[in-house]
């Protein structure tokens, strides 16, 4: 335990007497001198958490890790495996599996300080834990807007035919080149840092200190991680469902004037084809959005609202619906993708996913199109 005087000596008093005068002791207690100051103060003010709170997260936070990992690790190899899915637009769903994996794989530090009950790894596994967040989080924005933009690009202009293998890599590249100044500069305190949270068996940027600097790279971040990416990818889906739309009424119009029941050709459903790719892609953004949004309201309440509503375990349940998506990614994928349940269904029999194989035609088109690509 650290002596009462040093701890005093790095918080007010307000925060320390009552964990010490009411035998009460509080979130940090046990953390050494040097690492105190990297927690914010306004998680000192609340008591330990229950052990069963922490043992209830730990059982959670496994599962997520082990379904996530499996999962993601499944359509990586496959991917890579298969030369039949290896076009230009599952390039983008192989990087976006990539960050999921990312995501999930710091989960041990947080398992680990959960079971020891708080801030056990210290300031270095903070650093680390905090930086491959930011990384798979931004990814997952800028390859989701990538997915967006392809299939958005795909179905409006068809005869222009799919992006190349290069510009899709490049894309790719990109997604992680952006993500680099929003990790760095926090990572060296350059501009923000990163900071404990709530039960102090996580961190993240911090959204707690008060600061002009601070409120500004939090707005900043804010904007160009989360504002940015989703009204991008909002107004691609858009356009999607208008161009569906409008194709569909006027093949009905149309065919109403010839007096047939359908003018749909190879062409046109080639275009439908596209449209059910099309409602994947919005199923598994929708996650992103889903699982996200509640982690940016908060960060935005901390930084320019009320602190007061923000407790421990408050801040607690976001962190864990932003992990949620990485877990439900890549199911959400194999379940509406036939080739990836095929060759699923090579791989591990024992699923039963029983998938039948496609035509030879449609396969051998298939093949074309992935070589093309």
């Amino acid at each position: 335990m650290v002596p009462q005087n040093s701890f005093l000596g790095n918080l007010s008093d307000q925060v320390i007497r009552p964990a010490y005068s009411m035998d009460v002791k509080m979130l940090g207690w046990d953390v050494s001198v040097n690492e105190l100051g990297e927690i914010p103060e306004h998680w000192l003010q609340y008591p330990v958490v229950d052990s069963y709170l922490h043992l209830m997260l730990a059982i959670i936070y496994s599962f997520l890790m082990f379904s996530s990992l499996f999962g993601n690790g499944m359509v990586i190899y496959i991917f890579l495996t298969c030369k039949g899915l290896q076009s230009a637009s599952n390039f983008f769903v192989v990087n976006l599996a990539i960050a999921d994996f990312i995501m999930m794989l710091k989960a041990p530090i947080f398992i680990y300080n959960s079971i020891f009950g708080g801030y056990a790894l210290g300031f270095l596994f903070c650093q680390i834990f905090a930086t491959m967040g930011s990384y798979s989080g931004i990814v997952q924005a800028t390859t989701n807007l990538c997915i967006a933009f392809d299939r958005c690009r795909n179905i409006k202009s068809p005869l222009d035919g799919q992006l190349s293998k290069v510009k899709a890599l490049i894309m790719v590249l990109m997604t992680w080149a952006y993500a680099t100044p929003w990790t760095l500069m926090p990572l060296l305190q350059i501009w923000g840092r990163f900071v404990p949270e709530g039960y102090l068996t996580s961190c993240t940027f911090d959204y707690l200190t008060t600061t002009m600097e601070n409120k500004m790279f939090v707005l900043t971040i804010f904007i160009f991680a989360y504002v940015i990416p989703m009204s991008l990818i909002i107004f691609f889906y858009s356009q999607i469902v208008s161009q569906v739309f409008n194709h569909e009424k006027a093949l009905k119009a149309q065919a109403k004037k010839m007096n047939v029941e359908s003018l749909r050709s190879g062409d046109q459903a080639s275009v439908s084809a596209e449209a059910r790719i099309a409602k994947t892609a919005i199923g598994i953004c929708s996650l992103f959005v889903a699982s996200w949004t509640p982690y940016a309201i908060i960060a935005l309440m901390g930084t320019f609202g009320n602190q007061d509503l923000l407790t421990p375990t408050v801040s607690m349940v976001p962190a864990v619906c932003c992990k949620l998506v990485a877990c439900f990614d890549p199911y959400v994928y194999a379940i509406s993708h036939p080739r990836f349940r095929l060759e699923l269904q090579k791989i591990c029999a024992c699923l039963n996913i029983k998938e039948e194989a496609p035509p030879a035609k449609d396969a051998e088109s298939a093949a074309t199109s992935a070589q093309a690509t």
